[in-house]
C-alpha cells in the first residue's frame, strides 16, 4: 500500500473531509499531518485564545484517528520544508489536502504543489470550508459581487450542497517512518480558564453543539439571536473557525427539517459567512486595509489609555463593558454586543477599525481570517456592503432594547448587580452617585462623541471602492 499525506490545516473532523476521502479512496496508506507552521511572513498566525481551542482540537483530532487505529502526526517549521521533507521521508506518492483562500495561504500552497510535482508527487486539493468556491459564483458581468443580497441569491440559485462525506470507520496502520512532536511542545499554551464556555473543542463536541441547536435552538432563533443574556444563538463559529464541522453538514441538517423562516435566517448566517470568505478571496488584505478608500484619509485619534479602558471592559458604558468582559473571560462574544462593542471602539472613541480587529482576532476563540475583518470593517462603513459611517449606536439604547432587565450586564458586571432595571444602563445617573472605584464614568459623552464622529466622516472625499 502507498503511502500518501493528508494534511490537516482548518479542516480539523474526519467526516465530510474529502481530502482524506480522496486519499483512502485511492487505496493510499494515509499519513494525517498537523504543521504549526512557523513561516509567518505571509501568513496570519492564530491569536492567543484560538490557541488554547487549537491546542484541545488536535487532541480531540488525534483521539479520533487513534480509535480508528492511526494517529495524527504532528510537526513544527515552515510547512512548505515541513511537507516536502515528510514526503521524502514517507516516500509518499501523493499529497492532499483541502483548500483555504486567504492570498498567503494560496501563495504559499501554490508553491509548495509545483515543488511536489517537480519530484513526481501528486497533488489534490478540495472544497471543504465553503458551500461555493470564490469563482463558482459571480455577477452577470463576470465580476465578483461587492453585496450580499445577490451574492447569496446567486449562491441558492446553484444545485444544491452534496450529502456530507462519512468519516471512515478505520484507517491503515501508520508507517514507522512518520514521526513527529507531541502536542504538549508544539503550542505553547496559556491558560485560559472558561475559554469555549458552553462547547466542546473537537469533531465530537462540534456535532454535539450543531444537534442541540437545532433540537433546541433553532426555531427560537429568529426571535432570541439579538438577545445577548439567552443561548439564542448556535455557538458554532469556533468549531467552524477550525473546521470541526463543515458549511456542508449545517446545511445538510438543517434543510433535512421541516423548512421554516428560523431555518432560512439561519442559513443566511452561514451565507454571511460564505460572502466574508468570497472578499477574502477576491480584495485580499482584509485586515490591513480599507475596502473603501475614502477611509484611508479618515483622522483616527490614537488615546491608547481610552483603547485600554475599552479592552478592559471599563468604559462607563454597561452593554459595552459587559461584552468586552465577556470577551476576556470565555474568548467569545454575542454577536450583537460584537457591533456595538465595535461600533464604540471605532465611533466613540475614534479609532481605527484596524485596533479592534487585531484585539478581537487575539481573544477570539472563534477568530476567522474573514469574518473578523469583514465584520470590523462592516461596523466601521469602510468594508462591502458595509452599514453607514453615520450609524452610530448609542450605547445605552441598545442595552436598553437587547438587554432590558440588564440580566447579562449583571452577568459580567456583578458590581451593577444591586441596580435596579431602569437604573443598569445609565449608572452615572443613579443617587447617591457610585463611586469611580465600583465602576467608572463614562469615558466619552455619547452626544459629543457622535458629532465628533460624523464631523471626521464628512470631511471624507468619496473614492470608488477597490475593485475585487
Amino acid at each position: 500500500m502507498s503511502n500518501a499525506i493528508v494534511w490537516f490545516r482548518a479542516d480539523l473532523r474526519l467526516a465530510d473531509n474529502p481530502a482524506l476521502s480522496a486519499a483512502l479512496e485511492a487505496g493510499h496508506a494515509v499519513i494525517p499531518v498537523y504543521v504549526v507552521d512557523e513561516a509567518k511572513a505571509e501568513i496570519r498566525p492564530l491569536g492567543t485564545a484560538a490557541v488554547c481551542w487549537l491546542h484541545q482540537s488536535l487532541q480531540a483530532l488525534d483521539a479520533a484517528l487513534r480509535s480508528r487505529g492511526s494517529r495524527l502526526v504532528l510537526l513544527r517549521g515552515p510547512a512548505e520544508r515541513v511537507i516536502d521533507e515528510l514526503a521524502t521521508r514517507c516516500q509518499a506518492e501523493a499529497v492532499y489536502w483541502n483548500r483555504l483562500y486567504d492570498r498567503g495561504t494560496r501563495d504559499r500552497d501554490a508553491r509548495l504543489k509545483q515543488t511536489l510535482l517537480a519530484r513526481g508527487v501528486r497533488v489534490q486539493s478540495f472544497k471543504a470550508g465553503l458551500l461555493v468556491e470564490p469563482w463558482e459564483v459571480q455577477t452577470k458581468s463576470g465580476m465578483p459581487f461587492k453585496v450580499f443580497t445577490p451574492f447569496w441569491r446567486a449562491c441558492r440559485s446553484q444545485a444544491k450542497p452534496g450529502r456530507p462525506l462519512d468519516a471512515p470507520a478505520r484507517l491503515p496502520r501508520l508507517a514507522d517512518s512518520a514521526a513527529g512532536e507531541p502536542l504538549a511542545t508544539l503550542l505553547h499554551r496559556k491558560t485560559a480558564s472558561g475559554l469555549g464556555v458552553h462547547s466542546t473543542p473537537g469533531e465530537a463536541g462540534a456535532m454535539d453543539r450543531l444537534s442541540s441547536f437545532l433540537d433546541d435552538g433553532l426555531e427560537p432563533y429568529h426571535a432570541h439571536r439579538d438577545v445577548p443574556a439567552l443561548d439564542g444563538t448556535s455557538r458554532l463559529s469556533p468549531h467552524l473557525a477550525l473546521g470541526e464541522l463543515s458549511p456542508r453538514q449545517i446545511w445538510h441538517a438543517v434543510t433535512t427539517r421541516r423548512p421554516s423562516p428560523a431555518g432560512e435566517k439561519f442559513l443566511s448566517e452561514i451565507g454571511w459567512r460564505e460572502f466574508a470568505y468570497n472578499l477574502l478571496f477576491h480584495v485580499g488584505d482584509l485586515d490591513r486595509c480599507n475596502m473603501r478608500p475614502e477611509f484611508d484619509g479618515l483622522p483616527w485619534l490614537d488615546h491608547p489609555e481610552l483603547i485600554e479602558a475599552w479592552q478592559q471592559g471599563r468604559t462607563g458604558y454597561p452593554i459595552v463593558d459587559a461584552g468586552m468582559r465577556q470577551l476576556l473571560a470565555t474568548g467569545w462574544m454575542h454577536n450583537r454586543v460584537r457591533m456595538i462593542t465595535a461600533s464604540f471602539l471605532t465611533k466613540h472613541l475614534l479609532t481605527d477599525w484596524r485596533v479592534g480587529e487585531r484585539w478581537f482576532w487575539d481573544r477570539l476563540v472563534d477568530a476567522d481570517p474573514a469574518n473578523n475583518p469583514v465584520g470590523w470593517q462592516w461596523v466601521a462603513g469602510s468594508g462591502a456592503d458595509a452599514a453607514p459611517f453615520f450609524r452610530i449606536f448609542n450605547p445605552v439604547l441598545q442595552g436598553e432594547k437587547f438587554d432590558p432587565d440588564g440580566t447579562y450586564v449583571k452577568q459580567w458586571l456583578p458590581e451593577l448587580a444591586c441596580l435596579p432595571a431602569k437604573s443598569i444602563h445609565r449608572p452615572w445617573a443613579v443617587d447617591p452617585p457610585l463611586s469611580p472605584q465600583r465602576y467608572p464614568q463614562p469615558i466619552v459623552d455619547h452626544a459629543a462623541a457622535r458629532e465628533r464622529a460624523l464631523d471626521a466622516f464628512a470631511g471624507l472625499k468619496r473614492r470608488p471602492p477597490r475593485s475585487p
